[in-house]
């Protein structure tokens, strides 16, 4: 029972040397609260960055991937290899194996016609950073694009190349400032008019890959007006579920291989990525970006901790004779250690507390900027408050084991 009152008088004795105390413990609390805001806020960025890289890969569906003719090339920081360059896989190449491929799949081709260019409309027109995308009929599902307005190609447009477009939501609001209907509306992009027949959904900035920018014209029409010499086509098959995927890889690998006219034992000169590669990519880069904020964290909280041991040091000098009494009156080593352990603990978690505010209050803003949900990270929260404690054990034990050793004599008798 004594040991709880003496627990309780601590505390309260902690309470009150923190409040008597209020600037040098405010300046203390915020040397740690920014340490713990580092930590907490880059954390919480991370995951709000890491949301929005899932939320915009999942719409492309984790059951497709994408042959071409060249590897995913996302080098962050100078790492990573560049990938290997095959010849370009030609549109009767893509043809052959959209029209032989049997797996339970859908199979699309695509290629692109040109890069910046410039859509007009009227006296409107847009920036030159428009990608001019040449599709079949089944580019947009197994691309993850949503129509808002208008429709997609139909057979008939495909099979003649028609001068018709689907537009991204960007292209739109360029274009028709006054809130006209862009349906059925004629366009200009580079030399030729096109009719404007769907409307692809806002996808936002956390898309990362210009779909708002986008003009997705057929692919017979895209091959007539191409400004690149000699393109290569990317084929996209989407598998009826993510368990059927890698079956489906073994399929079109088997079958792509005959089409490209490759022998037994030869090298494959293409490449098969899934949808989901380059999202894992910058997952994986996104370490280095943590391992950064838990370094940039400690050293904050380093020197935080080598503050808050100084101001204990001093509060121990300040209140010699009043450890002095206390011993006198009976209080034991352990319990005057405990105090100060608890002052030092308690600045600790003032600052820890509103760093961990902080921290995700940066993160959610960030969250917001990027399209992604709200977090909380409890995970992040508990580690906030480990370190808060571990710090004040740390840089409290030498002060509250020098004020443990004084001579109650002594003491008294300091002035």
């Amino acid at each position: 029972m004594s040991v709880k009152i003496s627990n309780r008088e601590n505390v309260k004795l902690s309470l009150q040397s923190i409040s008597s105390n209020k600037l040098r413990t405010f300046l203390t609390a915020l040397i740690i609260a920014i340490g713990i805001t580092a930590l907490v806020g880059i954390l919480t960025s991370i995951d709000a960055i890491k949301n929005s890289l899932a939320e915009s890969f999942s719409a492309m569906g984790s059951n497709s991937f994408n042959i071409r003719n060249r590897g995913v090339n996302v080098q962050i920081g100078g790492s990573g290899t560049r990938p290997k360059q095959y010849p370009a896989i030609t549109y009767y190449q893509a043809k052959a194996f959209k029209d032989a491929f049997d797996h339970p799949a859908l199979v699309s081709v695509s290629t692109y016609a040109s890069f910046g260019a410039t859509a007009k409309y009227k006296s409107e027109q847009t920036n030159p950073n428009i990608n001019v995308l040449g599709a079949d009929e089944n580019y947009l599902e197994t691309a993850g694009y949503k129509l808002s307005l208008g429709r997609n190609f139909s057979q008939r447009e495909i099979e003649y190349g028609s001068n018709v477009v689907i537009v991204g939501s960007e292209v739109v609001r360029r274009l028709f400032k006054s809130n006209e209907d862009p349906i059925n509306q004629f366009i200009t992009i580079g030399n030729a008019r096109y009719a404007i027949i769907g409307v692809l959904e806002d996808k936002g900035s956390s898309a990362g890959f210009g779909g708002d920018k986008a003009c997705i014209i057929p692919l017979l029409r895209a091959r007539a007006v191409m400004a690149l010499g000699r393109p290569s086509y990317t084929i996209t098959v989407m598998a009826s579920g993510p368990q059927q995927v890698e079956a489906a890889i073994g399929e079109a690998t088997a079958l792509f291989r005959n089409v490209r006219g490759l022998r037994v034992g030869q090298e494959s000169n293409f490449e098969i990525t899934k949808s989901d590669a380059v999202a894992q990519i910058l997952f994986d880069s996104l370490m280095y970006v943590r391992v950064g904020a838990v370094v940039i964290a400690l050293i904050t909280l380093i020197g935080a901790s080598i503050g808050l041991m100084n101001i204990m040091l001093v509060s121990v000098t300040e209140r010699t004779r009043e450890i002095g009494i206390r011993k006198a009156i009976g209080a034991t080593p352990k319990v005057i250690r405990q105090q100060f352990l608890t002052e030092a603990v308690v600045i600790c978690l003032i600052g820890g507390f509103a760093g961990i505010f902080l921290g995700i209050l940066i993160g959610n803003i960030v969250a917001v900027l990027l399209g992604a949900s709200f977090i909380i990270p409890w995970h992040w929260m508990a580690l906030g408050v480990a370190v808060c404690v571990g710090v004040g054990m740390v840089s409290g034990y030498y002060p509250a084991s020098k004020a443990s050793r004084l001579d109650p004599v002594e003491a008294l008798r300091y002035e």
